[in-house]
């Protein structure tokens, strides 16, 4: 049965999502102006983007046990609350270590949204109208991410004098009133009889997916994925900055590739029917591939291919490689809940690896060409286990 209410809350959620974009992304248009102020290197500033996506992976399954526990409406809340919590508190630090924490309470806040999303689907929506919601809501992070990324240096910067502890303030208010809108539309919608999704508990269920050969290849790529999206993503202003761009200018091109996967998310899933996943996931790789080669340019068409193909390839990895992991034989519908924790679990390894391990290399040689070969390598060894992958599973 339809719920009347559903649409209201599919919004209150989107607007959580676009609170977690904005959140995500908040400073890597600041990073050159914040390493001056608290007089941290590179090096430190990418434990610092990656601190958040460390504490994700500790936090995501216990995130999951709180939403089926307590119900999504109050969870989702304190979600969002913390998010908040994580920009407000961004706001006020004088040196490292302070940053470091508030952005790692991002890692407790995150989750709660990205395993509550799915749950309020499940509860709200019919199967035949699931695929229309997910795709609207998994829009909220890239839309986040370009509200960001556009209107810090642009906008944000310039009207607040320059103080980048303020630009986050007002990215931490916005985040506080996204959280207070889902919190009265929660309670302004009536108490509907729910369809419980089945996070299985079995003690036994962790364990006989890691058995299947399949499954770890498929966590494995996982890692790889996330290490590419997040350690580009969040050094991608700086390297436009590094390729000859103005620090306002680097934050307006760096949404280009945020904008391509908006639109590739609502379109390429549909595409990816099980007998055509293997091919787009090989299309998707190459054109990450090729984006790390063209992105070494200045500005101009090779450049701006290069932006393309990294957005072709952010979004819609993540998401036909999770429908390829549900549809291994022995995962299925029954544990398909615990199979995509797990996956995320797994995944999160990489997004802390990657923003670290670019910090680390252009802290090193004072350039981004190390850290480009190292993500185009990580891009040709997906290449590399899709194969491996297909010939277990036998797809065309």
């Amino acid at each position: 049965m339809k719920k009347s209410n559903r649409w209201l809350i599919l919004s209150g959620v989107w607007l959580l999502y676009v609170a977690f974009g904005v959140s995500a992304t908040s400073l890597a248009p600041l990073v050159a102006v914040i390493e001056s102020d608290l007089d941290i290197q590179h090096s430190a500033m990418g434990v610092i983007l990656g601190a958040w996506q460390f504490v994700f992976i500790l936090a995501a399954l216990p995130s999951g046990i709180l939403l089926d526990r307590f119900g999504s409406r109050n969870v989702l809340a304190i979600g969002g609350l913390l998010i908040s919590v994580s920009l407000l508190g961004r706001s006020i630090v004088d040196n490292y270590l302070q940053l470091l924490l508030f952005v790692s309470v991002f890692g407790l806040g995150g989750p709660i949204i990205s395993t509550g999303a799915p749950k309020v689907v499940a509860e709200w929506f019919d199967r035949s109208e699931r695929g229309i919601a997910m795709g609207i809501y998994i829009t909220g992070p890239g839309i986040g991410a370009i509200i960001s990324l556009t209107m810090t240096n642009s906008v944000l910067m310039p009207w607040l004098d320059g103080d980048w502890q303020l630009v986050l303030r007002f990215w931490g208010w916005f985040a506080l009133a996204s959280a207070l809108i889902w919190i009265l539309i929660a309670r302004s919608t009536k108490d509907e009889q729910k369809k419980e999704v089945n996070f299985s508990n079995n003690k036994g269920v962790t364990s006989a997916l890691l058995q299947i050969p399949s499954v770890r290849i498929v966590l494995i790529m996982g890692i790889g994925v996330l290490f590419i999206t997040h350690g580009l993503s969040n050094w991608l202003p700086e390297l436009l900055r590094f390729n000859g761009l103005p620090i306002d200018e680097a934050g307006v091109w760096a949404a280009i590739p945020v904008a391509v996967s908006i639109i590739s998310a609502l379109i390429i899933p549909r595409l990816a029917i099980p007998k055509r996943r293997i091919k787009i996931l090989l299309v998707l790789f190459l054109c990450t591939c090729l984006a790390t080669i063209f992105l070494r340019n200045e500005i101009g068409i090779p450049l701006t291919i290069g932006l393309l193909l990294d957005g072709l390839g952010r979004s819609t990895m993540m998401t036909v490689l999770i429908l390829t992991l549900v549809e291994i034989k022995g995962v299925g519908e029954n544990r398909a809940g615990t199979a995509s924790g797990l996956f995320f679990t797994a995944a999160e390894i990489g997004g802390v690896a990657g923003p670290i391990t670019l910090g680390i290399f252009y802290d090193f040689t004072g350039m981004f060409s190390m850290s480009l070969n190292i993500l185009m390598s990580v891009a040709l060894l997906l290449i590399v286990l899709l194969g491996v992958l297909k010939k277990h599973e036998k797809l065309p």
